[in-house]
């Protein structure tokens, strides 16, 4: 019951060479973010494909001083799942996100 697509070889490398971008693209961010370079408060109001489908989660973490059991802190007091990604925050969530972290950092 595998209800994949079948792929070609040439159709294989261009998923994997599209993902290896993505991957490339959502690491300069962090980093990015974590240099103060970037706030995230314009990660959240510029959504765009490298941020849209990252998870909240693993955005936080980027943060500085924040690791993974403060991200889990927060995303718990805001009432966001550790499963939901950037695109799926509601208006509340990103809202409440922006006031718990300060805004502009």
């Amino acid at each position: 019951m595998n209800n994949l697509p079948k792929l070609t070889e040439a159709q294989k490398i261009d998923a994997l060479k599209k993902a290896q971008e993505m991957r490339r693209q959502r690491s300069a961010l962090r980093a990015k973010l974590k240099k103060g370079e970037v706030s995230f408060e314009d990660i959240l109001a510029g959504e765009d494909a490298v941020t849209a489908r990252m998870k909240v989660a693993y955005l936080l973490r980027s943060l500085p001083r924040i690791g993974k059991v403060k991200a889990k802190k927060i995303m718990d007091e805001v009432g966001i799942d550790e499963s939901r990604r950037v695109q799926g925050l509601g208006r509340r969530q990103r809202e409440a996100l922006l006031a718990r972290l300060g805004g502009k950092d």
